[in-house]
């Protein structure tokens, strides 16, 4: 049953992606930039309710009220292609610095650029890369929201943490307030796997960490925060849903934890 809940669910989610971006190509690139963000959005919502009616994975978000107004850098755990566009909703106007070859896919690509996002060659250092902190300090300025992933790329839940340094340059840099996310994601939708779990998780956005402390002293604040509310999260997460497999990595940190489930 898992395996074609699976299948459909991967199935129509690609339909989705293509009808959408066929239906509303005329009005997403006529429109102003910014109006033009309710196509992306309303794709993110219907996938949302496609894996809550076909796969019967549902969330709820806590933490709304955390929130800033204007800029901010949003910084949430990353597990799963569903981190990728889950989460557009709560934010206004986000940006997001990627890798260029993306802006290379047609028509995604030009969705892309439409919005102003922010491509790097990823093994860019010195000039290139102090061109796109400019570029992103040009967008914050505006009320822009940036998104990273402070541990870089997927990882299953429960990982030893593996944060980057680069977001406590960039905080240090742009000067902004840093908004920390936790979830798991990853237990009903794995990173390189097909199969989509039934069942439920919470996102809990936390309390915003302010501008202007020492980026050493931010970077262990943010990894300090982040892992201890991830942990008592997958304690939570994995209690509720008994029936989702958990990869080693993930009974590894229950054990350690010493959780009860």
């Amino acid at each position: 049953m898992v395996a074609l809940r699976s299948i459909l669910f991967n199935t129509v989610f690609y339909i989705n992606l293509i009808v959408q971006m066929i239906v509303f190509t005329p009005a997403y690139f006529l429109l102003p930039r910014k109006r033009a963000w309710f196509v992306p959005k309303f794709w993110a919502k219907s996938n949302n309710w496609l894996m809550a009616k076909i796969a019967g994975t549902t969330f709820e978000i806590e933490g709304l009220e955390n929130i800033p107004k204007g800029g901010y850098i949003f910084a949430p755990k990353h597990q799963s292609f569903w981190d990728v566009f889950g989460l557009l909703p709560c934010m206004d106007d986000p940006v997001y610095i990627l890798k260029r070859e993306l802006t290379w896919i047609p028509l995604f690509g030009w969705y892309v650029m439409k919005q102003r996002m922010i491509p790097v060659n990823r093994g860019a250092k010195g000039k290139v890369m102090l061109e796109v902190m400019q570029r992103a300090k040009k967008e914050m300025e505006a009320g822009r929201q940036l998104l990273i992933y402070p541990e870089g790329t997927r990882r299953p839940p429960g990982s030893p943490p593996d944060y980057k340094y680069g977001i406590a340059r960039i905080y240090r840099d742009l000067q902004v307030p840093v908004v920390p996310v936790v979830m798991h994601p990853g237990l009903f939708w794995p990173r390189r796997k097909f199969l989509r779990f039934a069942g439920h998780f919470k996102v809990k956005i936390l309390p915003p960490i302010a501008p202007g402390l020492d980026p050493d002293v931010f970077h262990q604040a943010l990894i300090d925060v982040m892992e201890r509310e991830s942990d008592a999260l997958l304690v939570e997460t994995v209690r509720n849903n008994p029936q989702v497999p958990l990869p080693p990595v993930t009974e590894n940190r229950l054990q350690e934890l010493g959780a009860e489930l």
